[in-house]
């Protein structure tokens, strides 16, 4: 197959237009990705969603009836395809949100192995998996991928127990996005999430309040300028920062910015002018970093760590320890990040050269 064959790419498991910032950075990166893999071919994108044709709709029934030839529609949909790119929505090639999810995704690829297509693990966490039958599943689906690519060493250590083919190691595909333009001056922006603000199964919720309003105050108390950042925007999702940055501005004394991008692309534009940015949303914190801008990620999960050790990125403190000196911790080094500002540098240079050393996987001609 060669580049010129590929005309039309389908992006799983990823959304331009999510109101999660986060899972736009996931699309558009994986598009430049594609871009790279096929150049001028159409692309696609196809997540969870409300498709009019129900059989269409990527769920367990769609997909089940499909694999046993009961859904001869969505055969023909797949089909259309000279590549597919599968993002595992970024985290998802794991157990981390419940077996029948990833069971919904490892029964896409076999059916996508079954119509013809090729596809690619695009660069992704891949595990851990915790479950025997996780494994099983994960190892079934990959078995017909031309490659996988993880965003970082742990996952392509994992990937290595599961699948036999190429690995590549990439990164984050955040820091394939172009640089965008320079937004106005800010000193620190502190991005609230909405996913930990109230009751959450990722970390004590009132321990997380308690810790951003005292480092918000902190930084009011030293004369600095503050700005909160929702990197969720407004939407009926329950997924949502309004509450949680609205709540935090409502304890905190005198006037403080608020700001709610309306897209990606505004977002970086914002981050790019930040001094410093404090996030516990882990693409806030990329997105800051792949800009330029140094970046402290209060962590939620496992998926932050693996990711910025490989990128020799020392700057991030889990939230669940529930240490006490995670806020003294992150303002002892507010000056001393804005003063090493070209170390960031050197992290996007490595996260880019990554890609750059495996362009035999992301070429047409070494994936299949």
């Amino acid at each position: 197959m060669s580049k010129d064959s590929v005309q039309k790419v389908l992006i799983l498991w990823a959304d331009q237009y999510s109101s999660n910032l986060g899972v736009q950075a996931l699309a558009e990166g994986t598009r430049c990705l594609a871009n790279v893999i096929a150049p001028g071919a159409e692309i696609v994108f196809r997540s969870y969603g409300h498709e009019e044709d129900r059989r269409l709709r990527l769920g367990a029934r769609t997909i089940g009836s499909a694999l046993v030839g009961a859904n001869p529609e969505l055969r023909r949909w797949l089909a259309q395809f000279d590549l597919v790119i599968d993002t595992g929505a970024g985290d998802s090639f794991a157990d981390l949100y419940g077996i029948r999810r990833l069971a919904e995704m490892s029964a896409l690829r076999k059916l996508i192995s079954n119509v013809g297509v090729p596809f690619i693990m695009g660069p992704q966490t891949v595990g851990p998996f915790q479950h025997w039958i996780s494994r099983v599943l994960a190892r079934e689906s990959v078995r017909g991928a031309s490659a996988v690519i993880a965003r970082d060493s742990t996952s392509a250590e994992r990937a290595s127990s599961i699948y036999e083919g190429k690995i590549a190691l990439g990164s984050d595909v955040v820091f394939l996005l172009d640089q965008p333009e320079m937004g106005p001056s800010l000193d620190v922006v502190l991005n609230v999430s909405g996913l930990l603000w109230n009751k959450n199964p990722h970390v004590d919720w009132k321990f997380y309040r308690e810790s951003t309003y005292r480092f918000a105050d902190a930084v009011q108390s030293q004369g600095r300028g503050l700005a909160l950042l929702a990197h969720v925007i407004d939407s009926p999702s329950a997924d949502n920062d309004l509450h949680a940055v609205e709540g935090l501005r409502g304890e905190l004394k005198g006037d403080v910015e608020v700001i709610w991008p309306d897209c990606l692309n505004t977002a970086r534009s914002v981050l790019a002018g930040a001094k410093v940015v404090v996030a516990s949303r882990m693409h806030a914190a990329l997105n800051a970093l792949s800009t330029g801008v140094p970046a402290v990620a209060w962590a939620y999960s496992r998926k932050f760590e693996p990711l910025l050790s490989d990128l020799g990125w020392p700057h991030l403190h889990d939230l669940r320890s529930l240490d006490p000196t995670i806020v003294d911790n992150t303002l002892v080094v507010l000056d001393e990040l804005i003063a090493g500002r070209s170390e960031v540098d050197l992290i996007r240079e490595k996260a880019r050269n990554r890609f750059n050393r495996i362009e035999s996987h992301l070429s047409v001609e070494g994936v299949k």
